[in-house]
C-alpha cells in the first residue's frame, strides 16, 4: 500500500502518556455514527486516493480550495466529522487518519474554542505524526504548502495552550486539577525536541550544504523527490524555522537566529517559495535582530520583506491566509519605525517602503524621536509576538493572571534600551550644526553638566557601534560598523564632527519620475473617454 507505514513499537514517551491521560482525558467524541454529507464522503475519498498515487497537484488543489469551500459550506461554525466516521472510507488507513486529524484540529482551533481534552487529543496527534515519520517508513509526497502549515500550526497551537495554562483564574477547580495532570502536554522540551529530532533526522542541513556548492538542485526541485518521500525532508527544512519561532516567543533571541544557519536568507530558496513561511520568517529573524540591538539588519530585513509583499499580495487576495498577510505587514512597518526612530538610516530603505512608511507613521516617528517612551510602548505591544512563558504556573495561587509575564518581561527590556536612547536624538541634532564644538559649549545648550555630558556622548558612541550582517553564512555573522548618520570624536575639550552625508542615487530618483509620469501621461489620455 503506498501510504503503509511501518509502525514501530510504542516508544517509552507514549506509554507514559497513555497511562497519564488514562482517566484524566477522555475521547471529545462519542458520535461514531453521525451522518457525512455525500459530499465529504467524495472528497475524503478522493483525497485518500490521490494521497495513495502521490497526485502532489491533485492533493495542493484539494487542501488548499476544495476543503475551504467545504468547509464554508457545512462546517462554517463546526466542527468536521470526527476520523471514527470518516475511517471506514479511507479502509482505517493509519496515517491518513492521523492527516485528516491534523486538518480536523486545525479547523477546530480555527472555527472554535478548543477545550482542554480537544487540546491534549491534538498533541497526542501530533505526538504520533511525527512519532510514525521520524521511526517509520512513509511512502508520500505531500505539498510544500501543507508540511509548512503542519509545522506552522504546531507551533500555534502550543502557544495557545501555554496562553490558555496561564489564565489560571478562569478556571474551575476541576479544570486546574486536570491541568496539574497534563504537566507534559504541550511541554515545551517536548515541541522542541520534536521540531530538533525532524531536523536532524530529515539531514537537511547536508542537502543545504550540497545545494550552495552546486551538487544539489533542492530548491529548483521544489524540494520534492519522486524517489523518496519528500515529507520528512520537508519537515526538517521547516523545522528550522519552527524552531525560530519557538526560540523569539521564549526570548532566546541568539539562539532563534542560530537555528537557521543552514538557510540562506540572502539568497532564493525554498522558503521563499512558500509566502507565509517567508513572510513569518523573515519577520521573526528580523525581530530578533531589533531585540539584539542589530538595528541596521533589522531594517534590512523588514525593508526586504515589506517589498516582497507590496510585490506579492495582490495574487494571494483569495487565498485563506490573505488577512493575515495584511496583519504581517502592517506590524512589520510599525517594526520599522521603531528601528528608524532608534537608528536613523532612511537611506537603507526602498523609495516605495519608505513613502508608505512616511505615510503611516510619519508623526509616531517624529514623537519617539523626541523620546516619547509611550508610543515605543503601543508600537512595540502591537507590533511583538505573543510571548509565551514555557514553564507551568504555580497552581498555589490560581487568582493571579501569569498569561502576560513573558510580554512584560521582553517589554522591560525593551523600554530599558529605549531609556537609555532617550538624550541621543537632541544631541545628535545639535552636533549636526558643528564641525567643531566645545564641551562646555555644546553642555550650556543643552543645559547640563560638561561631566554628565561626556557620559551621553560615550552612550552615543556606543549605541551606534553594533554588527551588521556580511554575507556570512550564518544569521549571527557580522562587522562592527557605526551606525549613527553623524560620526565624532572628542580631543580634550574639542568635539570634532564628521557629517556622513547621504549619498542621492540619482538614477533611482529619475526612474521613479519616469515611472509617475508615465502614469500621469496614461490617466490623461483616459480623460477624453471619461469626458
Amino acid at each position: 500500500m503506498t501510504m503503509d507505514a511501518e509502525r514501530p513499537g510504542m516508544p517509552p514517551w507514549a506509554a507514559e502518556r497513555d497511562a497519564r491521560m488514562k482517566g484524566t482525558v477522555q475521547p471529545s467524541f462519542s458520535d461514531h455514527d453521525m451522518v457525512v454529507p455525500d459530499m465529504v464522503q467524495t472528497f475524503v475519498a478522493y483525497f485518500y486516493r490521490h494521497i495513495r498515487e502521490k497526485n502532489v497537484f491533485e492533493i495542493l488543489s484539494m487542501y488548499e480550495t476544495s476543503f475551504h469551500k467545504l468547509t464554508e459550506r457545512y462546517f462554517k461554525a463546526s466542527p468536521w466529522p470526527p476520523v471514527q466516521a470518516i475511517a471506514p472510507l479511507v479502509d482505517n488507513d493509519h496515517v491518513f487518519c492521523l492527516l485528516y486529524k491534523e486538518m480536523y484540529y486545525r479547523h477546530l482551533y480555527a472555527k472554535n474554542t478548543p477545550s482542554l481534552e480537544q487540546r491534549c487529543e491534538s498533541w497526542d496527534n501530533y505526538c504520533a505524526l511525527f512519532g510514525v515519520i521520524l521511526h517509520g517508513n512513509v511512502n508520500m509526497q505531500l505539498p510544500n504548502l501543507w508540511l509548512w502549515d503542519m509545522v506552522d500550526e504546531f507551533i500555534y497551537q502550543f502557544q495557545s495552550f501555554c496562553q490558555y495554562r496561564g489564565k489560571l483564574s478562569t478556571k474551575t477547580a476541576e479544570e486546574l486539577e486536570l491541568l496539574k495532570r497534563c504537566d507534559q502536554v504541550w511541554n515545551v522540551l517536548g515541541v522542541l525536541n520534536y521540531l530538533q529530532a525532524l531536523h536532524d533526522k530529515s539531514n537537511i542541513d547536508a542537502t543545504l550544504e550540497k545545494e550552495r556548492s552546486g551538487e544539489e538542485i533542492f530548491s529548483q526541485n521544489e524540494g520534492y523527490d519522486y524517489n523518496q518521500s519528500n515529507v520528512l525532508r520537508l519537515l526538517g527544512y521547516f523545522g528550522m524555522t519552527g524552531l525560530l519561532r519557538v526560540h523569539c516567543l521564549i526570548g532566546d533571541y541568539h539562539g532563534a537566529l542560530k537555528a537557521i544557519d543552514s538557510i540562506d536568507l540572502d539568497k532564493p530558496g525554498l522558503f521563499t517559495k512558500v509566502t507565509p513561511c517567508y513572510i513569518s520568517s523573515m519577520y521573526y529573524v528580523g525581530f530578533s535582530y531589533l531585540m539584539t540591538h542589530r538595528y541596521l539588519d533589522a531594517i534590512r530585513i523588514f525593508n526586504h520583506i515589506l517589498q516582497y509583499i507590496n510585490r506579492a499580495k495582490q495574487y494571494h487576495i483569495r487565498s485563506p491566509s490573505y488577512e493575515q498577510i495584511l496583519k504581517k505587514n502592517e506590524q512589520l512597518f510599525a517594526l520599522l519605525a521603531i528601528c528608524l526612530s532608534l537608528c536613523p538610516q532612511p537611506k537603507l530603505l526602498d523609495d516605495t517602503v519608505h513613502t508608505a512608511l512616511r505615510e503611516k507613521y510619519s508623526d509616531k516617528i517624529s514623537k519617539m524621536s523626541n523620546g516619547e517612551e509611550s508610543v515605543f510602548d503601543e508600537l512595540f505591544s502591537y507590533a511583538c509576538p505573543k510571548f509565551i512563558t514555557p514553564c507551568p504556573p504555580s497552581f498555589d495561587d490560581p487568582s493571579y493572571n501569569y498569561n502576560q509575564e513573558a510580554y512584560r518581561l521582553q517589554l522591560k527590556c525593551f523600554l530599558a534600551e529605549v531609556r537609555q536612547l532617550r538624550h541621543l536624538p537632541t544631541v545628535r541634532s545639535f552636533l549636526k550644526l558643528y564641525t567643531t564644538i566645545s564641551v562646555a559649549k555644546l553642555a550650556t545648550f543643552l543645559e547640563m553638566e560638561p561631566v554628565a555630558l561626556r557620559t551621553i556622548l560615550l552612550c552615543l558612541k556606543q549605541k551606534t557601534r553594533q554588527l551588521q550582517w556580511n554575507g556570512g553564512p550564518s544569521a549571527l555573522d557580522g562587522d562592527w560598523t557605526s551606525a549613527g548618520d553623524i560620526d565624532f570624536y572628542i580631543n580634550g575639550e574639542m568635539i570634532h564632527v564628521i557629517d556622513n552625508k547621504i549619498q542621492r542615487q540619482y538614477g533611482d530618483y529619475f526612474c521613479n519620475h519616469i515611472l509617475k509620469s508615465e502614469r500621469i501621461m496614461a490617466d490623461l489620455q483616459k480623460l477624453p473617454e471619461l469626458l
